[in-house]
């Protein structure tokens, strides 16, 4: 069988490339720049373009056809409905990655399952995705377009640390605030409830998909089974690097109001996303694919990235603004407490 990955270099989807390059049943070809060939296992195949180039890449697959092509890079309806015009009738399925930053904020429950509405009133990234998974099940309810729709929640890899809130160079001043002794900012008082995923596990639940007949016309989340609190994602980071955690909590609306104008967007990401409790039902997806399973936990995941990060250098990006904003954060918040 003959696998197309566009994208196919980035947090998920190469967990997702070198799993399946292991199986002697896929073909699996990568569609991208070409910017990061040398991380791509032995024996796959590249077609080095620009998928925002429809003309091209036209050219470059009118003699190809796929069993399933993946999209990782879709975020907003054009680019699927440029998909739907590359690949309607030259794949037996299309699986299109959206997110479990979809559903309804805040949900009715906080068990999520694929059932759960699709709304977010705080995010475009999340609406933008919802409006691609809308075109795409009207392709498949109308004319059969083969979609598979994925909802990830927060994966991640041996080279980031997921956190929920940092700036715009993401995990490592938190990181490096942690080493230093200083307190990182926790939103609301860390109690909610989330899920990390390590990307090898997001693997297991999607290569299953693939090539699933049962998977044609559905949609399923694909996350690992782990629920903590942000306080205990906190921790376990701390507890990683062998230092003390010094929590400083602030109310999600108070980071969105102070954050966003410095281009944070803690508006879509904390109260569209990860202020809200939420647990995921996996069971649709473990009827499809019995091998999904955890096998990394939080804790051992982080210590794999945190090796990782601390061997390279280039993983280090500091972010002096967003250090600069949590002390000013800080030291608002506790001016206020003494002038109440």
């Amino acid at each position: 069988m003959k696998a197309l990955f566009i994208g196919g270099t980035g947090t998920i989807s190469m967990a997702i490339v070198r799993r399946l390059a292991e199986d002697p049943l896929w073909e699996v070809w990568v569609m991208n720049r070409g910017n990061r060939e040398h991380d791509l296992p032995k024996g796959v195949h590249q077609i080095i373009a620009d998928i925002h180039n429809e003309a091209d890449v036209q050219e470059k697959i009118k003699d190809m056809s796929f069993d399933t092509v993946c999209e990782f890079i879709g975020f907003h309806v054009e680019d699927v409905e440029r998909d739907y015009r590359l690949f309607a009738g030259k794949t037996r399925q299309y699986i299109y990655i959206s997110s479990a930053s979809a559903y309804n904020k805040p949900a009715a429950s906080y068990v999520i399952t694929e059932g759960t509405t699709l709304a977010n009133p705080y995010w475009q990234y999340s609406r933008d995705k919802i409006a691609s998974e809308e075109f795409l099940m009207n392709k498949y309810r109308t004319e059969g377009f083969p979609v598979t729709i994925v909802r990830p929640s927060h994966t991640y890899d041996e080279r980031h640390i997921p956190l929920g809130v940092h700036g715009k160079n993401g995990y490592w001043q938190v990181i490096k605030r942690m080493m230093d002794g200083k307190p990182v900012i926790i939103q609301g008082d860390g109690s909610s409830l989330w899920t990390l995923t390590f990307n090898e596990d997001f693997a297991i639940g999607f290569t299953g998909l693939m090539g699933n007949r049962h998977a044609i016309g559905e949609a399923f989340q694909i996350t690992g089974d782990e629920t903590l609190t942000w306080n205990q994602i906190y921790q376990t980071i701390a507890d990683a690097l062998d230092v003390e955690l010094k929590p400083y909590y602030v109310a999600s609306d108070f980071l969105a109001a102070t954050g966003d104008k410095y281009g944070f967007d803690f508006t879509g990401s904390l109260i569209g996303d990860k202020s809200v409790s939420v647990v995921f039902d996996n069971s649709k997806l473990k009827h499809a694919v019995p091998d999904m399973r955890t096998t990394v936990r939080f804790d051992q995941g982080v210590r794999r990235a945190l090796a990782y990060i601390l061997a390279h250098p280039e993983c280090q990006m500091e972010d002096p603004e967003f250090d600069d904003w949590c002390d000013r954060v800080i030291a608002a918040q506790e001016k206020a407490k003494a002038e109440v």
